[in-house]
């Protein structure tokens, strides 16, 4: 099993940053790739990135390259995504989620934090 927590969610004007955390506990975090999804009202949850288990490779949704990066610190159990130039339409719930290496499926994954992005 593998606990995921969200933070650093919150209301900024277009154009702020925000940067959100995602602290891990349970087993090994470094064992897992870590991806980042949002869901926004009425929407399907679709996938903003993900980080290998070295933090080495990224990959991105392609609205976002550019201004989102993410990066972990497997000393720190934790995954981050630093959030830059935000838009309106970056309002959304932000999950982290913990990829199973053999299915290659997230199963875990945190509650989710709220970021509102005001225009």
């Amino acid at each position: 099993q593998v606990q995921l927590v969200e933070s650093g969610g919150g209301l900024v004007q277009a154009g702020g940053s925000l940067r959100l955390s995602c602290a891990a506990s349970g087993r090994t975090f470094s064992g897992y790739a870590m991806g980042w999804f949002r869901q926004a009202p009425g929407k399907e949850r679709e996938s903003v990135g993900s980080i290998s288990r070295s933090g080495i490779t990224t990959y991105y949704l392609e609205s976002v390259k550019g201004r989102f990066t993410i990066s972990r610190d497997n000393a720190k159990n934790t995954v981050y995504l630093q959030m830059n130039s935000l838009k309106p339409e970056d309002t959304a719930v932000y999950y982290c989620a913990a990829r199973n290496t053999i299915t290659s499926v997230y199963s875990y994954w945190g509650p989710g934090t709220q970021v509102t992005v005001s225009s």
